[in-house]
């Protein structure tokens, strides 16, 4: 019996192999009858050209397409070609155009097609959705966070808007239409998108056009030619008496806004108790970025010398830690640390070591991360942690809210204030550019803005004294 069915089973094979050649053949046939019977007969490897049209079948309820009979009456339906080309990565792409008037028509229009290189090809087939996709997958050399950024501005404002556009297609109006839907729109907290996000995400796509210019998928960048409302940088605004006063009435804040050296001196009195203590001072008064601070690590703190290597940073990316390099090359630096800022990273080591002994004492374990401002537990905070515990000791205090980002300004303000110059608050802070440090984060604090209005008033006293 099983021979039987083995034997059976062997035959159909056979007979299969033999007839799928024919069948095969026979549906090529019927496809090159059907191209001459409406007029395209160019089938072979550069494509084919036929005719179809939108008429309703009476029985299926379905577009005729190429079966209609009336494809032979003059004016009825409509021109396509169909071929393969390459793109610029060398994959073969299939292309399908419809819509010409004549069978020259479609036969020009592909001819033309065919001529293009991969390069042009590329350019007129691919869309907006999936060359931006790939420009961000070849971005490797991009941090993890600038990734994330270019991502949500890609999949969240672009795409929706201009994805199904192909590159040659898009042009400065499409944009200009574009940004002026996402101005109209809110975000998260129903506000409508600030001026900083349009410009973001005009950044991002004018870095992606940019690679498309210089891969000769298009000739020029048409996200040059968008005019977009301009940015203004917000100065860091000092928390003087009624500025508080104000915030006190009204609940109204400035975007970015300084303690004064007393008002900072209150909060790290108010906070002195706090775990985090010192990384409060450390952020306050030598001005590290969050990153920095989280990042650090025992192994590049010199306490015998009195500094500390900026060497690497944990950074998020949504809620996602990333840990590498800082922010740039001039972000890794040595920094310098007084006396009193020595001290207390001495007591916060020992208060860390307690902590290890009070846990293997109770069988609890203990992870030795090397970080300098960890849990209990010795695993490192995670980034956000720091933003959010920072407002919460500020609520406490009752003092006027400022972000983590400025008490690296107030930093900076600090020491402008105590003498020091661009250069030296430039090298405290790891700007690449002195002129970020001039406009952004020096803004002098009030008692050192009296001195100096002093010092001219009795400039022009002196003078007018003299005969």
């Amino acid at each position: 019996m099983r021979n039987w069915r083995y034997a059976r089973q062997t035959a159909i094979a056979a007979l299969r192999s033999t007839f799928r050649p024919l069948r095969y053949r026979d549906r090529a046939a019927n496809r090159m009858r059907k191209d001459d019977r409406h007029g395209g007969n160019d089938m072979t490897d550069t494509g084919r050209i036929f005719k179809r049209c939108g008429c309703i079948d009476k029985t299926t309820r379905r577009r005729s397409g190429d079966h209609c009979p009336r494809l032979g009456e003059s004016g009825h339906g409509s021109w396509y070609f169909a071929c393969s080309t390459s793109d610029l990565l060398g994959r073969t792409a299939r292309v399908r155009r419809g819509g010409f008037t004549s069978e020259q028509a479609a036969r020009q229009a592909r001819d033309e097609l065919l001529e293009m290189s991969r390069e042009e090809s590329t350019g007129r087939n691919w869309t907006v959705t999936r060359w931006l996709r790939y420009w961000l997958s070849t971005r490797t050399r991009i941090r993890p966070t600038t990734k994330a950024h270019y991502t949500h501005d890609i999949e969240r404002f672009l795409i929706p808007r201009i994805g199904a556009l192909t590159l040659t297609e898009l042009n400065a109006r499409q944009l200009t239409a574009a940004f002026a839907e996402i101005s109209n729109t809110t975000n998260r907290y129903g506000l409508p998108h600030t001026v900083c996000t349009l410009q973001h995400v005009h950044t991002t796509l004018r870095a992606a056009l940019n690679a498309a210019v210089r891969e000769g998928v298009i000739a020029a960048n048409p996200a040059t030619r968008v005019e977009l409302p301009a940015r203004e940088r917000p100065h860091a605004e000092v928390w003087t008496e009624p500025r508080v006063a104000a915030w006190r009435a009204t609940g109204e804040h400035p975007v970015v806004a300084v303690w004064t050296p007393e008002q900072l001196a209150e909060f790290l009195h108010a906070v002195r108790h706090d775990g985090l203590y010192a990384f409060w001072w450390l952020l306050a008064l030598r001005g590290l970025r969050r990153g920095e601070a989280a990042g650090l690590r025992w192994t590049d703190v010199d306490l015998d010398n009195a500094q500390l290597a900026v060497t690497r940073q944990r950074t998020t990316a949504g809620y996602t830690i990333h840990e590498g390099p800082p922010k740039s090359a001039t972000s890794r630096r040595i920094v310098a640390l007084d006396m009193h800022t020595v001290r207390l990273l001495r007591q916060h080591q020992r208060h860390q070591q307690r902590h290890h002994v009070r846990r293997d004492n109770t069988g609890k374990p203990y992870l030795c991360s090397g970080y300098v401002f960890t849990r209990p537990d010795g695993a490192p905070f995670h980034p956000g942690y720091y933003t959010q515990r920072l407002r919460l000791l500020i609520d406490r205090t009752g003092l006027p809210p400022v972000r983590l980002q400025d008490l690296r300004h107030g930093a900076a303000s600090l020491a402008h204030t105590a003498g020091a110059d661009l250069k030296t608050i430039q090298d405290l802070l790891g700007h690449a550019n002195i002129a970020v440090t001039a406009e952004i984060y020096t803004n002098v604090l009030p008692a050192a803005q009296r001195r100096t209005a002093e010092k001219i008033a009795r400039l022009v006293l002196n003078a007018s004294r003299r005969p």
